[in-house]
């Protein structure tokens, strides 16, 4: 028997959680169905740990077909499994993006979604605990902090920065968002706020929300081409069904949500067909327009042993754990990604790259483990060219997806991400960074280093920021798969709430717009849109 609800949602990551909240505050009935575990364990609270949850239970890695203009790699993308989805396992950084980037929205077939339109509802979900004023909320749910800990490393490298001729922002979602500093994080008290702590833990016992884990949706329930539910199974190996009176919202992400769409019959017919899943209805754009934001890193040695590498054991990693557990703060308080900036290097009067610097750096399970104290400089292009796509690989919903990042395929990108790169190198020769760094590792220690061996380095090493969507995106054309009242065309009582639904990716991380769209949506259902 299908047990009966107002609403479904489809995904608690940090769109699923925030529009669940709000419905149930509303006094609707909703369940949320999450195919990973719960989010209690110590690493997630923990800022510093949050790698550890990576390739974990708590984390899906999607792996891409192998891709030429990346040298014929395969390029993992990581995403959150458990309760908070990505808020719970990222750097935890709230950046908003650029005010151009939700008027080309807007621009673009999406009326409501200027920027004028979102900054209020940003402000009122943002509860910043430094900054007020025109661009900033301070009474809403969403902790927004300061840095507690920032590493030597991190602060060479804004000192360098400036040295380097970059001015200093202590605000990137302020009247301006170039410039080089620290970033504000989704932190509270020393402790990581995700989408599902913020939102979805004060709700516990709340009879109007159900919460179910370790459930995997295996395709939505269509009854004469409207959504009335959706089937999915547990751990345990049984089969659930679950029927809607109002509405089923996917929250699954870029990646799962136009997988859950198509399992359904919902996509592109001739993909379809091929795999013996009956057309609901042809919808050319679901899987399209995947974009994600590509990376290269500038691996840097340091002098002495201060960055990251080794300080999980020992007696520093007691002192920092028992610091951590006293007062929430030090080493283990760190978001790592403490540090960046934003830059204009076509000096159109618009950032178009963005830097993550780490204080270590990190291995991969591609190009193996770097056991060297260093440290990152990630240069990554903020509004990139190239699309991917993402396809079924078959009709069993426990298989995984075939897609393509298509990083680095149309040549702009690789260009400015050279022009990022070679900033990165700049900064990195400057006094401040020079006083802690011994070598570039790579791409290479020498100054004049040609273009061609940095490109060939950013082809070798190019990787995803984390940040998919696009793949169920908005708009009024005959490609758009969702309304600007995030509606799926065609298929009434279903609406998508997650970053599938941009038309664009936003300038910057991707966790504080994917919760202003889960709010947004809520907004719409209780308007009656």
């Amino acid at each position: 028997m299908s047990e009966a609800y107002d609403y479904i949602v489809a995904g608690a990551g940090s769109a699923g959680c925030t529009v669940a909240s709000r419905l149930v505050k509303a006094g609707k009935r909703v369940l949320v169905v999450e195919a990973g575990p719960a989010d209690d364990t110590r690493f997630i609270d923990m800022p510093a740990t949050f790698a550890r949850v990576i390739g974990t239970a708590r984390s899906w890695i999607y792996q891409s077909e192998p891709e030429p203009s990346v040298g014929g790699r395969s390029l993992p993308i990581p995403q959150g499994r458990t309760l908070g989805g990505g808020s719970s396992i990222n750097a935890m950084l709230y950046v908003r993006g650029q005010p151009q980037d939700y008027d080309g929205w807007r621009d673009l077939g999406c009326p409501g979604w200027g920027w004028d339109d979102v900054l209020p509802v940003y402000k009122r979900l943002e509860r910043n605990e430094r900054l007020a004023g025109a661009h900033h909320g301070t009474e809403g749910p969403l902790p927004v902090s300061d840095p507690r800990y920032r590493h030597p490393l991190s602060l060479a490298y804004v000192r360098a920065a400036q040295q380097a001729g970059y001015a200093f922002n202590d605000d990137f979602n302020g009247e301006r968002q170039e410039g080089v500093g620290f970033y504000q994080t989704t932190t509270a008290a020393g402790e990581r706020q995700s989408a599902a702590k913020v939102f979805l833990r004060p709700l516990a016992g709340n009879a109007n929300l159900k919460v179910v884990t370790d459930a995997l949706v295996t395709g939505l329930t269509l009854e004469n081409g409207a959504a009335s539910g959706l089937t999915y199974v547990t751990a345990d190996g049984r089969s659930h069904s679950a029927s809607a009176r109002a509405e089923v919202i996917l929250a699954a992400g870029a990646l799962a949500t136009p997988k859950l769409m198509m399992l359904s019959g919902l996509g592109p017919a001739a993909h379809l067909s091929e795999l013996g899943i009956a057309v609901i209805r042809d919808m050319p754009g679901v899987g399209q327009d995947l974009q994600d934001h590509v990376a290269a890193p500038l691996y840097a040695l340091t002098r002495e042993p201060i960055s990251l590498l080794g300080e999980d054991r020992g007696l520093k990693a007691l002192r920092h754990g028992i610091e951590y557990m006293l007062f929430r703060r030090g080493l283990l308080a760190s978001n790592v990604v403490e540090s960046g900036g934003f830059f204009d290097l076509d000096a159109d009067g618009r950032p178009d790259v963005q830097f993550h610097v780490l204080p270590v750096m990190i291995e991969s399970a591609e190009h193996g483990s770097i056991k060297r104290h260093g440290m990152e400089l990630n240069p990554c292009v903020l509004r990139p060219k190239s699309r991917g796509q993402v396809r079924l690989r078959s009709s069993d919903a426990s298989e995984p997806i075939r897609f393509k990042t298509g990083f680095l395929s149309h040549p702009d990108d690789l260009a400015l991400l050279l022009a990022g790169m070679k900033a990165a190198r700049t900064i990195l020769r400057q006094p401040a960074l020079r006083a802690v760094v011994s070598a570039e590792l790579a791409p290479g220690a020498a100054d004049d280093l040609p273009d061609q061996a940095i490109i060939d380095h950013i082809i070798r090493h190019a990787k995803t920021v984390y940040h998919p969507c696009g793949t169920c995106r908005m708009g009024t054309d005959e490609q758009a798969v969702v309304d600007p009242r995030l509606r799926v065309r065609g298929v009434p009582r279903l609406r998508v709430a997650d970053a599938s639904i941009m038309p664009r990716l936003t300038s910057g991380n991707t966790n504080a717009p994917a919760i202003m769209i889960g709010d947004r949506c809520a907004d719409f259902i209780l308007a009656g849109d």
